[in-house]
């Protein structure tokens, strides 16, 4: 973080400081787990459904935090602010407008922490860059990774996530980002817009409209394509129709799953082998290329990036070869209609010599669409000719009943109640080639299920590659 003092803090949030014996006191880092304080650390008393940050105020400061962003005095060393969610948005948009670093945003309804993380890895490329961990997406999230911008930093790449209109809106005021990437408009949460996917849409092109410099669209979605009026700065395409300013064409996948493809480029044709898994990266890798490429780094830098970059996040086609010979990819940090099309796609690709196994669980927030779309995903996973299906929970039982109706009789779709269920089938079933598939919302909590088979077949090698 680019070091600040307390009274610089106190001026950035509309804060006052309280019990602060030296205003001069400088703040190196910021923090809303007090289990994460060190010394300089700044810590935010932040009120959740669970637990009040301000009960831990003190333990923070014993941890060698200079001082507490709070609500209210806490008998120790604060700033005090009206709304210490809001005053961690301001001081992240003070460090903001300090820095010199060139800030990248990516939103999508699918993709986005991928994307994110092989930008983290092409920018790198050109300068010292900041990308969120994981899926810091949100109102807390982003500041967050803001917030960790140094003098030196050149790149920021920030994730935005949305459940409503607004929402990326309200994450661009704080961001102010240069360069913005829509990736695609999909399902996932479209429960929670009345227009369906036209909402999903309006609400991810807040982005176009917000990017100051370049903005990075989906050439082969519509629905993104479209948002090039709202924009008010350059836009860059990608995909792989021909209109596109930056290709993949010649797409293919092996039996690992990792995609290959051309990617055409300012004039230039350059190979690209993707160590993430799965046919649907390839989209995701365009559209970091399209953004390296508009921030300076030449086609073939990018194309040799792509290809050296590894996920970094996890339960993201995370693929585990086991001692027992069977291959378990953990894709259960989130799912929608898409995903999971991409991810039973992959799981095919992957079969060689064994049997796809594909262990579903239910897809969240999706409304009124939510029968419909678990009884497509059954039936296609039946047309895809998955050799098994175990849909695991109440909310999965119609992706089972499906698989069954569409033709998968003699126990190659079965229903189980719960994770631990869901194991022991896979463990009975599974042999060795076969490839299982572990998929879900992330609210279902089936990543256990597949570190649960892994470690009843033993661990030989494992590897993030995918995402």
């Amino acid at each position: 973080m680019i070091p600040l003092t307390l009274a610089e803090v106190a001026a950035a949030t509309g804060g006052r400081l309280d019990a602060v014996d030296d205003p001069a006191a400088v703040v190196r880092a910021v923090a809303v787990d007090s289990r994460q304080v060190g010394a300089g650390t700044l810590f935010a008393a932040l009120v959740g459904a669970r637990s009040d940050g301000h009960d831990f105020a003190a333990a923070a400061v014993a941890a060698g935090a200079p001082a507490v962003l709070a609500a209210r005095g806490v008998g120790v060393p604060a700033v005090v602010v009206a709304d210490p969610s809001a005053a961690l948005a301001a001081l992240a948009a003070h460090v903001r407008d300090t820095a010199r670093a060139t800030v990248v945003a990516v939103t999508g309804s699918a993709g986005k922490t991928t994307t994110k993380d092989l930008l983290a890895d092409l920018l790198a490329e050109l300068g010292p860059t900041v990308a969120a961990p994981g899926s810091f997406n949100n109102e807390i999230g982003l500041p967050l990774t803001l917030l960790r911008t140094e003098v030196d930093t050149a790149f920021v790449v920030l994730e935005m996530g949305a459940r409503g209109l607004g929402h990326i809106a309200t994450l661009c005021a704080v961001a102010r980002p240069s360069v913005g990437a829509v990736l695609n408009v999909g399902s996932a949460h479209v429960g929670e817009y009345a227009d369906g996917r036209r909402g999903i849409a309006a609400a991810k092109g807040e982005l176009a409209e917000a990017a100051r410099d370049a903005v990075i669209l989906n050439a082969d979605d519509p629905l993104v394509a479209a948002m090039a009026p709202r924009a008010r700065a350059e836009v860059v395409t990608f995909g792989e129709g021909a209109g596109a300013d930056v290709r993949g064409v010649d797409v293919g996948v092996d039996q690992l799953g990792h995609a290959s493809f051309d990617l055409l480029a300012g004039g230039e044709r350059h190979r690209v082998t993707l160590g993430l898994v799965g046919a649907h990266q390839v989209p995701n890798a365009l559209a970091a290329a399209a953004v390296a490429l508009r921030l300076g780094l030449s086609p073939e830098r990018t194309a040799a990036a792509l290809g050296a970059a590894r996920a970094r996040s996890r339960w993201r086609m995370e693929v585990t070869r086991t001692a027992a010979g069977v291959v378990v990819v953990n894709d259960a940090y989130n799912a929608n209609p898409e995903s999971m099309r991409a991810a039973l796609a992959t799981l095919v690709d992957m079969r060689g010599a064994g049997r796809a196994i594909a262990v579903l669980g239910g897809m969240g927030e999706l409304g009124d669409a939510a029968d419909d779309a678990h009884d497509a995903l059954g039936r296609l996973a039946v047309r895809l000719g998955i050799d098994q299906v175990i849909a695991v929970g109440p909310a999965a039982r119609r992706i089972g009943l499906a698989a069954s109706l569409e033709g998968s009789w003699d126990g190659e779709s079965v229903w189980v109640a719960d994770a631990d269920e869901a194991v022991a089938t896979v463990v009975a079933l599974a042999r060795p080639d076969d490839v299982v598939l572990v998929k879900a919302s992330r609210s279902y909590g089936l990543e256990g299920v597949a570190e649960d088979v892994v470690t009843r077949f033993g661990v030989v090698g494992a590897g993030i590659e995918g995402a």
